[in-house]
């Protein structure tokens, strides 16, 4: 790989978010203070980050130049094979960052592993130049991860690396209809969630805990996994349907395939929305009259393995 530049990618801490809502640090101190919150644990967190970042710089700056790139003006940014690509931050950050990746290598380093599970973030700022050095040299381990999609009948479309939701943009119920494996009903709910295995341990897995926890009332001895599926599929899920007259809950849960797409007509005449990995500002209007379909994107991301 001829990589001339690594694009850092990196978010603003919470505490930076403060200070750019109050001004000063001093007035973000006081509200959250006055509200009972811990301030102190806003800075440590920012502390740490802020160490973990200057370590990564000196690290890489003796191997490849380098740029920082934030997160909010990612959409504008076009990564070319001259880049390879860091993210640092949570696993979402490593989520968002694939989407616009183009395939190129991600090796993803976890600022703060007291604080971040890390699932997605294989490296630390200890080792993760010898990931760099494997990329540089084209003899890299690596996960390749499918994008689930959903394509409008307008021909829009959207990529997800961990999952897409599909319903209402408030808490109102949503409408629709849903086809899948030859079956078709009018369904009312809270949204459906469509996740990529990448994303079975984040939106998901909280819906198979409420699952869990509501059938543990009336079933002692029920054992919890949970959700396992291959990279060539998807697993979606309907959030609280609900059982009327005009609507039906037959079809809550399924594995899509590339052979055995979902479709989804919205009922709604406005506020429908399909966003994906938690970023509601990245979203497809999902209004009367859209039908969605969702299946397995052509695209892929490469996030680079920690096997030393």
């Amino acid at each position: 790989m001829s990589a001339e530049y690594a694009i850092i990618v990196k978010n603003k801490t919470r505490l930076e978010s403060l200070i750019e809502r109050f001004n000063t640090k001093a007035q973000a101190k006081f509200y959250i203070e006055r509200m009972g919150g811990n301030f102190e644990d806003y800075v440590l967190e920012h502390e740490t980050f802020h160490d973990s970042l200057n370590a990564l710089q000196t690290r890489l700056s003796k191997v490849i130049k380098h740029k920082i790139l934030e997160r909010v003006y990612m959409p504008s940014f076009i990564f070319t094979e001259k880049n390879l690509i860091v993210v640092i931050g949570q696993d979402g950050l490593v989520a968002n960052t694939a989407k616009y990746s183009k395939g190129i290598p991600m090796i993803a380093v976890n600022p703060d592993k007291q604080r971040y599970d890390g699932v997605l973030l294989p490296f630390d700022v200890t080792n993760f130049i010898g990931g760099v050095e494997q990329v540089l040299s084209n003899r890299f381990p690596s996960r390749t991860m499918r994008f689930a999609e959903a394509r409008l009948n307008d021909g829009q479309r959207l990529l997800a690396f961990n999952e897409l939701f599909i319903g209402a943009a408030t808490h109102i119920s949503a409408r629709y209809k849903i086809a899948f494996n030859n079956a078709v009903e009018e369904q009312s709910s809270s949204g459906l969630i469509v996740s990529t295995p990448a994303g079975s341990t984040g939106w998901l897995s909280s819906v198979f805990n409420m699952a869990y926890g509501v059938a543990g009332m009336f079933e002692k001895n029920l054992q919890r996994k949970q959700p396992k599926f291959r990279d060539d599929e998807l697993l979606f899920a309907v959030r609280e349907p609900f059982q009327s007259i005009r609507t039906q809950t037959g079809i809550t849960a399924g594995i899509i395939r590339n052979q055995s797409a979902l479709t989804l007509e919205s009922l709604m005449p406005a506020n429908g929305v399909i966003f994906s990995d938690g970023i509601e500002a990245d979203f497809l209007k999902f209004n009367s009259g859209a039908v969605a379909t969702i299946g397995i994107a052509k695209e892929k991301a490469v996030l680079v393995a920690n096997e030393m």
